[in-house]
């Protein structure tokens, strides 16, 4: 298993990362999409297309920076990839045994090769530095951590359902992402949640920031801040927030059942997913709490983070073949703890 690199890429951002990392950003968009091959370019070009008008009619304060990253690859998929939406997550917001919030979190995602090629990103924004774990040629931000101000991370939101039952799905995700697309100055949610990470100075801000911007999908954020308490659920829609304060686990779910909403994954799923994270102690080892059914089939990156003091990051990426239904480790497991004004990984 090989280690997760860091890259400082403070000096160039996500752009510098995929320039010096455009060789693992191709076996990546490989291993991702390589069942498509050798007609990726009939098929992905289109979705290509489709996924930079959206950009070009969206809110992001990345465009230009997407597209040059697509230039830069200079393959089918890349804008796809970059556009497309999470599948399922689970995340805790807990106080560890000193009172600090802390974020554990795991990556439930389809695509093959996403936990092999996970890398740490050392970036900077206006607001200070964080650390984000990525893979070469990503924009957004889906779990980061910025010390000394806060870490927060992405949960696909349920489905909005204007019918019932399976027969009117299809009908109700192909209406849920023409609404998306058709969208006129909304974020990406991953995209605004790295402006959070490049712009707020503090967890407040941040709240205030993400619970505000208008939204090209319902998402759920979670926040943690550096002060016991600082703890907080942001769940979206297109234009509307409420905001759950205090330890909470998330999955892909609301807190409350919403008339005309479908969860994400089964029911039984999302209960099951809840009452296992509620039951790892504060102190538990790091990523013993990495077990069925938070593990899936699915799980791709498994992540723990603390912004307060120093900052403490680790980082573990799962991947094929399975064992016993489950993914197994693919990478040597990351940890940085942050020693100003320099990063030291372990």
């Amino acid at each position: 298993m090989n280690p997760i690199p860091l890259l400082d890429v403070r000096d160039g951002g996500p752009i510098a990362h995929a320039q010096t990392r455009i060789d693992a950003a191709a076996a990546l968009r490989k291993a991702c999409l390589g069942m498509m091959e050798p007609m990726s370019r009939i098929c992905l070009t289109p979705i290509d297309r489709i996924a930079a008008n959206w950009l070009k009619r969206s809110g992001s304060a990345y465009r230009a920076e997407l597209e040059h990253i697509v230039s830069i690859l200079g393959a089918p998929g890349a804008m796809t990839l970059n556009m497309s939406y999470l599948f399922a997550c689970t995340t805790q917001a807990y106080e560890d045994e000193y009172g600090l919030p802390r974020i554990r979190r795991t990556l439930d995602w389809p695509f093959q090769g996403l936990g092999r090629a996970v890398e740490i990103a050392w970036q900077q924004g206006t607001a200070g530095d964080y650390y984000n774990a990525t893979w070469p040629g990503a924009v957004g931000v889906l779990s980061a951590m910025a010390p000394g101000r806060f870490c927060a991370v992405i949960n696909q939101a349920p489905m909005k359902r204007r019918t019932q039952g399976a027969l009117g799905f299809p009908y109700d995700a192909a209406l849920n992402l023409h609404k998306a697309l058709a969208s006129e100055g909304d974020w990406p949610p991953d995209h605004l949640l790295r402006f959070a990470f490049d712009t707020c100075e503090t967890f407040e801000e941040a709240v205030e920031l993400i619970a505000t911007a208008p939204l090209a999908r319902p998402t759920l954020f979670t926040l943690a801040g550096v002060r016991c308490g600082e703890m907080a659920l942001i769940e979206r829609t297109e234009r509307e927030a409420r905001i759950v304060r205090g330890p909470v686990v998330v999955v892909n779910d609301w807190q409350e059942p919403r008339s005309g909403w479908q969860a994400r994954m089964s029911v039984e799923n999302n209960v099951n997913r809840k009452d296992a994270m509620r039951l790892v102690a504060p102190d538990a080892p790091r990523f013993s709490w990495v077990s069925a059914p938070v593990l899936n089939r699915l799980t791709r990156l498994a992540v723990e983070m603390c912004s307060a003091g120093t900052g403490d990051f680790a980082a573990r990426g799962y991947e094929c073949p399975y064992v016993g239904g489950e993914p197994q480790p693919a990478t040597q497991d990351f940890h940085l703890r942050v020693a100003t004004p320099t990063a030291l990984a372990a």
